[in-house]
């Protein structure tokens, strides 16, 4: 929700997305209505990557071209560890966080033609680089997404911009307590958690770098 905020406020049309049928939150409704947003609210279930090319052709027929931007946000938190991982909560992980993201990224390319230059920013996690050994299968997932910006940037090359944004513990679960949380603030370099407001700004930021490829950004007040 901050996220779509932070882009209504710069002016994007939003095709949003959800598994569920209904409309965005309350905060970010009122976004939308202020801003007096161009939006739509898709419902494809992102865990079926299959679903990738309609929902880039649907969010085409709607609103008349190809997105500018992709934002792959969606995605699956399991709490496994190592011994109750699977062969069904690895696949269940790596198709809605990294395949769907890889093939909508595929689908909106294609889509945009030659002569446009789409930004495409996933949303990883800043254990990619830190991992913790709990919730490995989506880690390995997140892992997995991140190692692919430099090599899709790289396949894409000039027709697409691939960048990802790392977030740290930025919504915590109801586990947490108030003390909990402050002593992990204690924790990070920059005494604080992060926010999502500033998540939703490294996308923005990401969107409207026309110079910048290959590239993640970690948003996790240094937990890094």
């Amino acid at each position: 929700a901050e996220i779509a905020a932070k882009l209504a406020e710069a002016g994007y049309a939003l095709a949003l997305v959800s598994h569920l049928d209904k409309e965005p939150d309350n905060a970010l409704l009122a976004v939308l209505q202020e801003q007096k947003s161009d939006w739509l609210s898709f419902v494809f279930d992102l865990s079926s990557p299959e679903n990738a090319t309609p929902l880039t052709e649907a969010a085409i027929n709607h609103f008349g071209r190809a997105p500018d931007l992709l934002v792959n946000n969606a995605a699956m938190f399991g709490q496994d560890d190592w011994q109750g991982m699977s062969s069904d909560t690895l696949e269940a992980h790596f198709r809605l966080n990294l395949f769907t993201p890889l093939l909508l990224a595929q689908s909106l390319v294609k889509a945009a033609g030659p002569d446009k230059q789409p930004a495409i920013v996933h949303i990883v996690d800043q254990r990619v680089t830190n991992p913790h050994g709990d919730q490995l299968s989506y880690t390995l997932s997140k892992q997995a997404l991140a190692a692919s910006v430099r090599s899709m940037a790289s396949a894409f090359g000039a027709r697409a911009r691939v960048n990802a944004v790392a977030p740290g513990l930025v919504i915590s679960t109801d586990d947490y307590n108030a003390e909990q949380e402050q002593r992990l603030a204690k924790m990070m370099p920059l005494d604080a958690l992060p926010s999502p407001a500033g998540v939703a700004d490294a996308v923005l930021y990401l969107a409207r770098a026309t110079d910048v490829t290959g590239q993640t950004i970690f948003v996790d007040g240094g937990a890094h």
